[in-house]
Parts: C-alpha cells; structure tokens; sequence
C-alpha cells in the first residue's frame, strides 16, 4: 500500500531523503522543509518522479 519516495532539494536539486506514503489517500506530490547537506541549510525538498 505504501510507496517508497525520493525527496530533491529545490535549491541544488540533490536527492537526498527517502521515505514512504500512501498514494491512495495522498494524491498531491510531498513537500517538507529539510536540511540539505550539500547547501548546508535547510530547503524545501520536493518529491520526485
């Protein structure tokens, strides 16, 4: 039932965070603001294809 998802930095487009959601109850593409080790600060990592 849950999907594993890539989340990608929206500063430096790196991958960097792995996690799961439920793709019949959440339709809409994830968001979270994480830290980026790459741009050492925290961003806005969006989920990927």
């Amino acid at each position: 039932m849950r999907d594993n998802i890539v989340l990608q930095c929206g500063d430096c487009k790196n991958r960097n965070y792995v996690t799961t959601k439920n793709k019949k109850k959440t339709t809409t593409r994830l968001e979270f603001k994480k830290f980026c080790r790459f741009c050492r600060k925290h961003t806005a990592h969006k989920e990927t294809k």
